[in-house]
């Protein structure tokens, strides 16, 4: 083998964004990723959780729900006020529609697929900020509003349609989750209520901390399920997933898993398996087993704890093999049940994509550059040069250090997708979702400008 220089890269400052919220897809094919970036990301479960599609960022949109309906279709929604259609074989957004109530914080669908609900989070108390809570299943949309509403919009081919607002009571609503029984749970600050689809009248509205002591304390339901049987399962800013009978207002369990905020949940299919995130970076499962052994009478156990991330998840899922969690350190993680697989085999390893999965480097190798790709810049560096030899595994000294020679910014919303400078070193290229821009580089002296072409 010949010699060769390896070069310590060091001034790529690339921040990852880090991941808003997860939907599965009903039938456990595809699983939909959103980034703090406005980038959604879509991975394939049947090609070992291959990443088959990335639709780029935009500066004006955020996405903190996303949503399965009507077979392939998916919607997203953010603090934006907008619902939008993305177009999966274009890598593009489709369409959009206001919501109609202010930022969105939650979207979620019916069984069929037919519907949409949405929660505007209201203008009264609450937090600057909310994660957005997954569903494990959804098929048809509901929204969550800043106004306090929960509007239900209907899937028509081509698009959506506003349908009608359900009760409408003071505080943001950060979550919710529809159930196939015709019933709809929001989630809010010190409360959640549960919402009759048909009339759109509140059935019951339940105090998620009056047992507390010291409740002078927000609690905040970040995270809300309804499950068959009259159950009610809510993750709140006190570390709680507790267990309610909303038909009777009571609280049947309670389980303190976290000294912090627990901010996502999500319900196996089955729902006998619970999996939720928290804000410090732990992932736990709940699982409901019998108190005996062959026994009728079940309860709610904190089963698995796992520590995958650094930083908050924001976002479960549950697929019916794997428990799927999203962190703000950009970390997805994908952890296999073994208990359902029926062979040890690749499929039960546990998978981590901590890293892009997109080309952010590329190098003109006779020019010795290096550029750069960021979500809305290019940066163009010149690598460092040294005279020294030595033996292998020595670090030379550097005769020349590091240059930035140019960034050129991207004009428009729109996050750059791909990028590239010609071996040369005189040419760069970059794409949006629907431009493309060439650029010459032109060396003047001991600077470095850029002409358009």
């Amino acid at each position: 083998m010949g010699e060769f220089e390896v070069h310590r890269v060091r001034f790529f400052g690339l921040v990852p964004a880090g991941v808003r919220c997860l939907a599965c897809h009903p039938r456990g094919a595809r699983l939909a990723l959103a980034r703090t970036d406005g980038t959604v990301e879509v991975y394939n479960f049947a090609a070992n959780y291959f990443q088959e599609k990335v639709i780029p960022g935009h500066a004006a949109r955020s996405v903190e729900s996303l949503c399965w309906a009507a077979g392939d279709r998916l919607f997203g929604a953010g603090l934006d006020g907008a619902i939008t259609e993305y177009q999966l074989p274009a890598l593009s957004a489709a369409r959009a529609v206001d919501g109609g109530g202010g930022p969105i914080w939650s979207m979620v669908a019916n069984g069929s697929g037919t519907q949409l609900a949405v929660s505007p989070g209201g203008s009264g108390s609450g937090r600057g900020e909310g994660p957005a809570v997954p569903r494990a299943h959804p098929e048809s949309p509901q929204i969550g509003c800043e106004d306090g509403s929960v509007k239900i919009f209907q899937v028509v081919p081509g698009g959506i349609q506003f349908e009608r607002n359900l009760d409408r009571r003071k505080g943001r609503v950060l979550c919710l989750s529809w159930h196939s029984s015709g019933h709809i749970a929001a989630g809010s600050v010190d409360f959640f209520r549960v919402i009759d689809v048909t009339s759109g009248q509140t059935l019951q509205r339940i105090m998620v901390n009056h047992q507390v002591e010291k409740a002078k304390r927000e609690c905040v339901v970040w995270a809300i399920a309804l499950l068959s049987g009259g159950t009610a399962v809510s993750a709140d800013s006190f570390g709680r997933v507790q267990f309610w009978d909303w038909q009777k207002g009571t609280l049947a369990e309670s389980h303190t898993v976290s000294t912090s905020a627990v901010l996502s949940l999500a319900v196996s299919e089955k729902e006998d398996s619970i999996v939720v995130g928290t804000s410090t970076g732990a992932t736990y499962q709940l699982q409901l087993l019998p108190v005996k052994l062959g026994g009728q009478e079940k309860r709610w156990v904190r089963t698995k704890p796992f520590q995958f991330h650094s930083h908050d998840v924001r976002a479960v899922a549950h697929s019916p093999a794997a428990l799927i969690s999203g962190g703000l350190d950009a970390q997805l993680v994908i952890r296999p049940l073994l208990e359902k697989m029926q062979k040890k085999g690749y499929d039960a390893v546990l998978r981590k994509f901590t890293f892009p999965h997109r080309r952010l480097v590329s190098c003109a190798r006779k020019a010795r550059l290096l550029l750069f790709q960021f979500s809305q810049y290019l940066e163009l560096w010149r690598l460092g040069s040294t005279e020294d030899t030595g033996k292998d595994g020595e670090i030379l000294s550097l005769c020349q250090m590091p240059e930035h020679l140019v960034q050129l910014k991207s004009k428009g919303p729109e996050h750059i997708y791909c990028s590239c400078v010609s071996p040369c070193g005189t040419w760069i290229g970059y794409s949006t979702a629907s431009r493309f821009q060439l650029y010459r580089v032109c060396c003047d002296g001991d600077g470095v400008s850029l002409r358009k072409v």
